[in-house]
């Protein structure tokens, strides 16, 4: 293992499937850990583990939901021939796991205060051999098959940029003929995803399909209001619009 004060610095290995994450992250390192070597990138499980065999990393970083092997499953097969850290989601279900053990975690999308912790947790670690997880990892890949895995950011385009926007930002999502519009409480951006893909990937208790263009974010709702025709339509928090819903979805408001 490379000593992390020797001037070469240590090296590691980042596995993410979405490059403009893997982009930021890389970006991020590089301004608060420079010494840090990234000496490759991997787009799957199955190029992490070509990566550690090819490399020989002190650290490797590993998004847990890859495609071919997750996370989870490539840090089993190099148990304590490196570090670990797992790039994880804002609301992952295995952070209580992480904070209880010995096992660091990114979350996503990254940002430097957030980053800041886990580079000291990583530096710290660096000056010991590489732990055996596998024990530790158990529990979580139990959760990682168990639990569902839903949309937790997306990247939209707003003008020339392409934003990263957690859903949790998101007020509803509209069709708006090839694209579909997303709307936040600042502002509006496009993504090629359909009403229905978005449906399928987001977590339904979280986002209302109340109208067959429309999905909304069931903490953005302010109000429901009924006209005297009995047609609903829904009052934001943070929008001044409204927005109708479809007949076909007035089940989901019975409760009001």
């Amino acid at each position: 293992m490379s000593n992390p004060n020797d001037a070469s610095g240590p090296t590691a290995i980042l596995a993410e499937d979405e490059p403009l994450l893997a982009d930021e992250l890389a970006d991020l390192l590089g301004t608060l850990w420079p010494q840090l070597r990234i000496v490759t990138r991997a787009r799957d499980g199955v190029e992490a583990l070509n990566a550690v065999d090819a490399h020989a990393p002190d650290l490797a970083l590993l998004d847990i939901h890859m495609p071919l092997l997750t996370g989870i499953e490539v840090a089993r097969q190099i148990a304590g021939r490196c570090h670990v850290a797992f790039i994880t989601s804002h609301d992952e279900y295995a952070l209580d796991a992480f904070d209880a053990g010995a096992i660091d975690y990114v979350l996503k999308p990254p940002t430097a205060a957030r980053l800041m912790s886990t580079v000291q947790r990583l530096k710290a670690r660096l000056q010991r051999p590489p732990t055996d997880l596998r024990r530790a990892l158990m529990s979580i890949g139990t959760a990682t098959r168990a639990s569902p895995r839903y949309l937790q950011w997306i990247n939209a385009s707003r003008g020339a940029a392409v934003r990263l926007i957690t859903v949790d930002e998101i007020v509803y999502f509209k069709s708006d003929q090839k694209y579909t519009l997303v709307v936040t409480p600042d502002g509006e951006a496009l993504i090629k995803k359909t009403i229905k893909e978005l449906a399928d990937e987001l977590d339904p208790t979280m986002f209302l399909q109340v109208h067959r263009s429309t999905l909304v974010n069931v903490h953005a709702i302010h109000s429901v209001i009924r006209d005297d025709r009995g047609s609903l339509t829904l009052r934001l928090k943070q929008r001044p619009e409204t927005l109708p819903v479809s007949d076909a979805n007035h089940h989901l408001f019975r409760q009001m």
